[in-house]
């Protein structure tokens, strides 16, 4: 049957943050601070990764990707949602929405997949740092973030082209400010035993299997900063990842609260501040998260920042 007679919806709601006219403006102008700000504090991040030397370590590729993703993830979301608002028409088309889910998923999967390789490279430095610039070579560090984009984009595809096959005849009304997978499949007509399954398995192996491993390197970082006899070089350990550590928690914390915790109909749209947490707090902090606890960071904006100024 040919999809024109299968599909009745060409267009979905957003019903966004709130239906109340008065907070539309509030709305409005404090996403596009946030969205200036992440998106001016990522690409710092990169350019002074980009124009120091001294930075251009496997460390320092891992977090430039992880702010570029950021830039991704943040802009496939607050775009849309500052013109939904703007113009007062909280409509996305069919085509709009499946893109939208598709970048989606394609930028969270990727910062959680950075985030692993990132605990790795910090497991081999502190673990291991005799043999860490032999294990984390520049032709590893490109496999590795190749293969997180190569893996991120064939997981995004294919959950958007699940999604394609489906019928959309009923209720248009989507209870968010973007185009989430779940919500999506809650107004589908037609069976989503397929999307279901697949968002178990392989959604559930792609983000249990990462957060497990940051957990294991973690563990036995703890270890090797334990074993360390002097006091300084303990510290100095501990202060090569508390930047990562920060924003390992801050991603899963609110990660967590979005998609493992329950969903209540009477939370009175508590479901969507977390949300907000997860797609736009987390993005917006990371840059300032590496840029206040790391002093190289520190060194590279403030010589980035001097060379514009003059």
């Amino acid at each position: 049957m040919d999809r024109r007679n299968r599909t009745c919806i060409y267009e979905f709601f957003l019903l966004g943050l709130s239906e109340h006219p008065e907070h539309q403006l509030l709305l409005f102008g404090l996403f596009l601070g946030m969205y200036l700000v992440t998106v001016l504090g990522n690409l710092l991040i990169i350019l002074a990764i980009g124009s120091d030397v001294h930075l251009h370590t496997p460390m320092y590729l891992f977090l430039a990707n992880l702010s570029f993703s950021d830039i991704g993830f943040i802009s496939t979301v607050i775009p849309k949602m500052l013109d939904n608002i703007g113009s007062g028409n909280k409509l996305i088309s069919y085509g709009g929405c499946l893109t939208q889910l598709y970048f989606f998923g394609l930028f969270a999967d990727l910062d959680n997949f950075l985030l692993t390789v990132m605990a790795l490279d910090r497991y081999v430095a502190i673990s291991r740092p005799l043999h860490y610039a032999m294990t984390m070579n520049s032709q590893r560090c490109v496999f590795l973030v190749a293969g997180s984009w190569m893996v991120t984009t064939f997981h995004a595809l294919l959950h958007t082209l699940l999604v394609n096959r489906l019928s959309f005849c009923g209720p248009n009304v989507i209870p968010h400010f973007f185009c989430d997978l779940v919500p999506l499949l809650k107004l589908a007509c037609s069976s989503t035993y397929i999307n279901d399954l697949m968002l178990i398995l392989v959604a559930g192996t792609l983000l249990i299997g990462p957060f497990v491993c940051i957990l294991t390197s973690y563990f036995y970082i703890a270890l090797a900063i334990l074993r360390i006899d002097s006091p300084k070089g303990k510290q100095r350990a501990f202060s090569s990842c508390t930047s990562h550590l920060s924003v390992v928690s801050l991603f899963y914390s609110t990660a967590i609260g979005v998609y493992l915790c329950p969903p209540s109909a009477t939370s009175g749209g508590k479901d969507r501040v977390f949300s907000v947490m997860y797609t736009v707090v987390t993005p917006m902090l990371n840059p300032f998260i590496y840029s206040l606890r790391n002093r190289d960071m520190k060194g590279a904006l403030g010589k980035l920042l001097r060379r514009k100024t003059l």
